[in-house]
């Protein structure tokens, strides 16, 4: 009784049944006071209105005409007028000028109002009007043996019409009913299998716009998870093969030393020591990682000092730049705003493009660092940094993976030549932690720019905090 189906084609069932049952009952009453009131006109104008006509013919005037109605068929009418007329109709007659001639219900006026005169029957004598009849049906006036009979046999093709209606809807609304829920049967299954591990599960999309626009959600929500599940497996899967390198060039030289292979020196000691800061650094790059995608990161926003940043960076970068014969530019916009950050994380980012830049610069080439004022894309006014190189660039392809965990543009680089393959992901997770965007533009054999923005402080908001 409590699946929904049940409760709906029920619903569906009862508001029928209340549906019909009304319908029934008011065609019914108007059936039967229209089939009086047929009785009632069919009775005037074949008995009473050539009765009336015949008499005003013959006198000239209404004069006696109380013989006429007298002589009329029904309960004690031929005993005298007034209350005695039990359920028969009662008859009121005005002459051509509105005033009552004669009067069955005895609480007729002096004169019928204009709209007494509307609903009077005009009795018309030689193309005239000379009077009016107004007729009052009675409480529920007597039937012959035929009128009754018709009644019933209509009230009965009613009651079965009804009864069969109510049938049908039952039916109807179980149906209709059962296609309402069985999307959302489906959507139950597909849900119990997917908490059981089947990643794969999807539901089929069907039913109302409302029930598809659900398992739409869900059928997006699954393919999150599979692909989140993908990405862990393969997490771990690089995690493992991270530090495997590490781990097994350790385990072979100790190895070495302990069998004698190497001698026991401060060189071979300095190539373990070596082996554990790249072990160490892939550690602290996957804590941070893990503290970016968590929203754990601890950051302190500052208004930072866009230009001086840039400058700084410059000259941290400047002699490696010359050792690798590469030319390293700065471009700052005039009037740059202060941008608001967290100094710190700024700086790891921007320093993780520049030796990204060149690294991948050849000798002879050119790095530059951009600032200018831009827009984030909700609006909001910031301030844009880009690493610009003269590298060999990236593919569309590997412009989609460059913010992938453990990704190489070069797959055959070292660890020590290509670093962990965490430094763009955590430098994006920490621009995105700080509101702001990061992205790449790049094009094969004409370079890469790496560029992040970040929101900005409002001119109103520097001028309250240089008046401080």
């Amino acid at each position: 009784m409590n699946r929904l189906w049940v409760r709906l084609g029920l619903a569906f069932a009862a508001v029928a049944l209340l549906a019909i049952a009304a319908v029934g009952l008011l065609a019914n009453y108007q059936l039967t006071t229209g089939f009086h009131r047929y009785v009632v006109s069919n009775q005037v104008d074949k008995l009473l209105m050539p009765a009336l006509v015949t008499h005003y013919q013959r006198t000239g005037s209404w004069a006696g005409v109380k013989d006429v109605f007298q002589r009329l068929p029904g309960p004690q009418r031929g005993k005298g007028g007034g209350k005695d007329h039990g359920n028969s109709p009662q008859y009121t007659l005005a002459d051509a000028s509105g005033q009552v001639v004669y009067d069955e219900t005895g609480s007729a006026p002096a004169s019928l109002s204009p709209s007494q005169k509307r609903q009077a029957i005009p009795v018309i004598v030689d193309n005239q009007t000379v009077g009016y009849l107004l007729v009052t049906p009675g409480a529920g006036e007597s039937q012959g043996r035929a009128e009754a009979a018709f009644l019933d046999l209509i009230t009965q093709s009613l009651f079965w019409a009804g009864l069969l209606a109510a049938i049908l809807a039952l039916i109807l609304g179980f149906f209709v009913a059962r296609q309402v829920s069985a999307p959302l049967s489906r959507l139950a299954r597909a849900a119990r299998a997917l908490s059981q591990g089947d990643l794969s599960q999807r539901a089929p999309v069907s039913g109302s716009e409302e029930i598809a626009e659900v398992i739409i959600a869900f059928n997006e929500m699954a393919g999150e998870l599979e692909r989140s599940e993908t990405l862990r497996q393969q997490m771990i899967a690089d995690i493992a093969h991270e530090l495997r390198t590490p781990l097994t060039v350790i385990q072979g030289n100790l190895q070495a030393l302990i069998d004698g292979v190497y001698p026991l020196t401060k060189e071979e000691i300095a190539q373990v020591y070596d082996e554990t800061l790249t072990l160490a650094r892939l550690v602290n790059d996957l804590r941070a990682l893990t503290q970016a995608e968590a929203g754990q990161l601890s950051l302190h926003p500052n208004e930072v000092d866009v230009a001086a940043l840039v400058t700084q960076a410059q000259a941290v970068f400047q002699d490696a730049a010359r050792e690798k014969e590469i030319r390293l530019e700065t471009e700052i916009a005039p009037d740059l705003p202060l941008m608001r950050a967290d100094i710190d994380r700024v700086r790891q980012t921007l320093y993780n493009l520049l030796s990204n830049a060149l690294r991948h610069t050849p000798a002879g080439g050119m790095v530059r660092i951009t600032a200018r004022p831009a827009s984030l894309p909700d609006g909001r006014g910031g301030v844009e940094i880009a690493v610009e190189d003269t590298g060999p660039g990236l593919s569309p392809e590997e412009q989609a993976h460059v913010f992938d965990r453990f990704w190489r543009a070069d797959a055959s680089r070292s660890r020590d030549q290509g670093g962990s393959g965490l430094g763009l992901t955590i430098a994006r997770r920490l621009i995105e932690a700080q509101g702001g965007v990061m992205g790449v533009d790049s094009e094969p054999g004409q370079g890469a720019r790496f560029w992040f923005i970040l929101p900005g402080v409002s001119p109103a908001h520097n001028a309250t905090a240089i008046k401080e």
